[in-house]
């Protein structure tokens, strides 16, 4: 028993170790991506935590000097009142547009960091097998990108900033006092210092649990809501509307319980600061006093030092929610590390021999995880010694069983997957998977995936390639027309045209289709593989299919079967028909 919970503890640490790890490497992106925003909004920060402690502690004096020099005639003509005056005033306005700075500069360059950070993250999901995964739960991309980008914005704001401020305005407050009595200021840095750092370390502590149920809560609650909202259709037709909508209530709940924990957290730290602040203060009083008493020091002297301790915790103070959120930020920090570390440069294939498009050679194929379409196969053979040769210009249709490993070979002559084993070469393809990713944007933004510098030309060249002049010509806004969300206002035909589009403006010789008319009636499915044989031109066509339409227009067939080529037919051999006649027709 003992030696599983010092296993356990050190898992543990381990654990936390890494996360902050993921932490400081995210921190060194904050600062690369803009660091002198970041360190100037650091800067405006400290500069007006000094103007307010220096505007308390000078009017403390001020008022204090004034009194006593006021006790005669004497003393209060000779008394300089413009010069304190002029101290006050300068450090008000100090730190008033210290403040505004502060938080312009801040949350500009938070902002801006942020935003880098998503783009960053964006394309490291994209990078191959890792877009692959996440097709799966595509959910997951977007709370990365959402719940723990955002998560971040804490790290920079309620801990960077207020922990470089409050360790430059303590140090600058104990050398302040040290000029005036050591002890004094040995004494004041003792409280200061264990109060400002102990008061954050155990709420940071206590929030730990209520902030990584939070976290979670967060993510249930928001996929829960996106399936109520995407499939409340479906939900009512399975009978589960009823019991999803209280799934999501019982989400909620647990939500508003870790807030309310989280919350106690923040009172409690609060209240810890009052009481030190209460305890700093009364321990100075008995300070300043017994140093006036010795004449060390003058009434206006102490009082300036007493109004500074008053104050001294607005530094600290800051960071209490701060803390807080640290869980919930190192939480965000070790999901998001490996995937804004800069990605590797993409595996390319070997290019082929003259005249080959695609060559392999005893190659065997797996997925770490899972691929497009396909089963998670845990880095297992999906495929071994495939021998295959594509010249170019020919068109080939892998047919197989689900599952027999037709998307597993399109992801890796796509360079998605790398192989296991053998030699692979192609020629540069691009693939065009089952759907059609189309976004809430215009037809041009959506072509322009494809290649963002093609002109408008090229644009127009590709659509009339693809069959979709007409429908540009008759849309009022021409190319600047908005899609909806999934490409909302083009039909299922239209969808794949454009997508088709997307495929001839790669201008890859070596075109890699899965079931690219899966979904469609078989009229409009017709019509879009004659529009795709048409745009092919000279180039190498090979589909993953089981329907007929599709293979019909192949020069050659592959049967996949038990992980291995099984059978190889082409155009004219009995082999051919035999196989063609076997697939599934409209």
């Amino acid at each position: 028993m003992g030696e599983r919970r010092v296993g356990e503890r050190h898992r543990v640490s381990t654990r936390r170790l890494r996360r902050f790890g993921a932490l400081a490497s995210i921190v060194r992106l904050f600062f690369a991506e803009r660091g002198w925003a970041l360190t100037a909004g650091i800067a405006l920060a400290i500069v007006t935590l000094l103007a307010g402690l220096g505007l308390l502690g000078t009017a403390g004096w001020f008022i204090t000097a004034t009194a006593i020099a006021g006790l005669s005639t004497a003393t209060a003509l000779a008394f300089d009142i413009f010069a304190p005056s002029a101290v006050i005033r300068l450090m008000a306005l100090l730190r008033t547009a210290g403040r505004y700075g502060e938080r312009l500069v801040t949350h500009d360059a938070a902002l801006g960091v942020l935003a880098g950070l998503r783009e960053t993250l964006f394309r490291g999901w994209a990078a191959p097998e890792a877009a692959g995964r996440l097709a799966d739960r595509p959910s997951r991309l977007l709370f990365r990108l959402t719940l723990d980008i955002d998560a971040l914005d804490s790290l920079y704001l309620r801990v960077l900033v207020p922990v470089a401020a409050a360790a430059a305005v303590a140090g600058g407050l104990i050398l302040a006092i040290a000029l005036i009595d050591t002890r004094t200021a040995l004494i004041f840095a003792a409280l200061l210092l264990g109060a400002g750092i102990g008061v954050p370390l155990i709420a940071l502590r206590t929030a730990r649990r209520p902030a990584r149920r939070r976290a979670h809560a967060l993510e249930v609650l928001r996929a829960r809501a996106v399936d109520l909202l995407a499939g409340q259709t479906e939900l009512a037709m399975a009978g589960r509307l009823s019991a999803h909508r209280e799934s999501l209530s019982a989400a909620d709940a647990r939500l508003v319980d870790a807030d309310n924990a989280l919350n106690r957290v923040d009172t409690y730290a609060g209240a810890g600061f009052t009481a030190a602040s209460g305890v700093l203060l009364a321990v100075m009083l008995v300070l300043v006093a017994s140093l006036a008493g010795d004449g060390r020091i003058t009434a206006p002297i102490g009082a300036l030092v007493l109004m500074v301790a008053l104050a001294a915790f607005e530094p600290f103070a800051a960071l209490r929610r701060g803390m807080i959120e640290m869980e919930r930020a190192l939480i965000a920090a070790a999901r998001l590390a490996p995937r804004l570390t800069p990605a590797p440069t993409p595996r390319r294939a070997p290019a082929p021999g003259p005249g080959v498009a695609v060559e392999l050679v005893g190659v065997s194929l797996g997925h770490g995880g899972a691929g497009h379409g396909g089963a998670s196969h845990g880095g297992a053979p999906v495929l071994r010694g495939l021998d295959l040769t594509l010249h170019a210009g020919e068109r080939l249709a892998v047919i197989g069983a689900s599952g027999a490993g037709k998307s597993t070979l399109l992801a890796a002559l796509a360079g998605e997957i790398a192989p296991l084993a053998g030699h692979l070469a192609t020629r540069p393809a691009t693939l065009l998977t089952q759907r059609t990713e189309l976004f809430q944007d215009s037809l041009a933004g959506n072509l322009r995936l494809a290649r963002p510098e093609a002109s408008e030309g090229e644009l127009r060249a590709a659509l009339a390639k693809a069959g979709l002049d007409a429908l540009v010509a008759a849309l009022p806004a021409g190319m600047d027309s908005r899609l909806g969300e999934g490409g909302l206002g083009l039909s299922g035909g239209q969808g794949r045209r454009l997508a088709l589009a997307r495929l001839i403006l790669r201008n890859a010789p070596v075109w890699l289709l899965d079931e690219p008319t899966d979904g469609l009636d078989g009229a409009t499915a017709r019509a879009v593989m004659a529009q795709l044989g048409s745009c092919a031109d000279d180039r190498t066509l090979v589909l993953a299919t089981h329907l007929r339409r599709e293979a019909e227009i192949a020069d050659t067939l592959v049967l996949l079967a038990d992980g291995r080529l099984h059978t190889l037919a082409r155009r004219g051999e009995p082999a051919f028909d035999a196989l063609l006649d076997g697939l599934r027709p409209d």
